[in-house]
């Protein structure tokens, strides 16, 4: 029974992945002669981080940085150090893909559950909302932390929302497990829905001293225009918030 569970947790990852990069070829496709635009928003949101994490410590251009799900259009490919790595298990299609950027730091294909790299490697280590598309999510977090340096500096996020999707992704996994191949888009493209308490814990478990932890739930269920008689979509989106921002830094002890 273990060892059915353990490759339909397998099958759900993979697909997560092939569906992942359908959608960035066909994002590719549109963003041809717009490359210039993008580059400029990667390094936007990348020094926005740096800047953040250099509150609380200098980062030297020496400083060994890590993203783990570096993706298509990570950060560091905007982070702007010498020794940047980005991990990613589409690594070699995306640098394909979306070759302008991704030539700003070496990436490497391999997953975040088994990261390459001996303990206490890395100055920085970033994951910007990644490890829910995951296999083992968690694992991904735990890895975080083992190859970030004593005083090493996290940056992390991942999508939150109510419980009620956490119910209803365990529900899909365990309906396509069985045999019902009927995919929900949402549910599909993403293993797990953390809820907020769900995800601190994990990160209560982790040897960090966590500086900032923070999430936008409220302003997401204040952004839900005021539901009008009959609407039932606005009614139950005022009710159940999704895709809320989870954010943390934190120091490695």
């Amino acid at each position: 029974m273990k060892q059915w569970v353990a490759e339909k947790r397998w099958q759900r990852g993979k697909r997560a992945l092939e569906r992942q990069l359908d959608y960035q070829e066909k994002k590719a496709e549109s963003l041809r002669d717009k490359e210039r635009h993008v580059v400029l928003d990667i390094i936007v949101r990348a020094q926005a981080v740096r800047r953040k994490l250099e509150e609380i410590h200098s980062i030297s251009d020496e400083a060994r940085i890590l993203e783990v799900g570096s993706g298509a259009h990570g950060l560091i490919f905007g982070f702007g150090n010498k020794y940047g790595v980005g991990i990613d298990p589409l690594a070699v299609d995306y640098k394909r893909l979306f070759p302008v950027w991704q030539k700003n730091a070496q990436t490497v294909a391999a997953i975040g559950e088994e990261l390459p790299f001996a303990d206490a490697s890395f100055d920085v280590v970033l994951s910007d909302n990644v490890i829910d598309h995951a296999e083992k999510p968690v694992k991904i977090v735990e890895e975080l932390a083992r190859v970030l340096k004593p005083g090493g500096l996290l940056y992390f996020t991942v999508n939150i929302h109510h419980p009620i999707y956490d119910f209803a992704s365990k529900a899909h996994g365990a309906w396509n497990a069985l045999g019902i191949r009927f995919e929900l888009s949402p549910f599909a493209d993403h293993t797990v829905h953390f809820t907020e308490n769900q995800i601190k814990k994990v990160i209560a478990g982790l040897p960090l001293n966590v500086i900032e932890q923070n999430s936008t739930s409220r302003q997401t269920k204040a952004a839900v225009p005021g539901s009008k008689s009959g609407n039932a979509e606005r009614q139950f989106k005022k009710l159940f918030f999704k895709n809320a921002l989870y954010e943390l830094v934190a120091v490695r002890d």
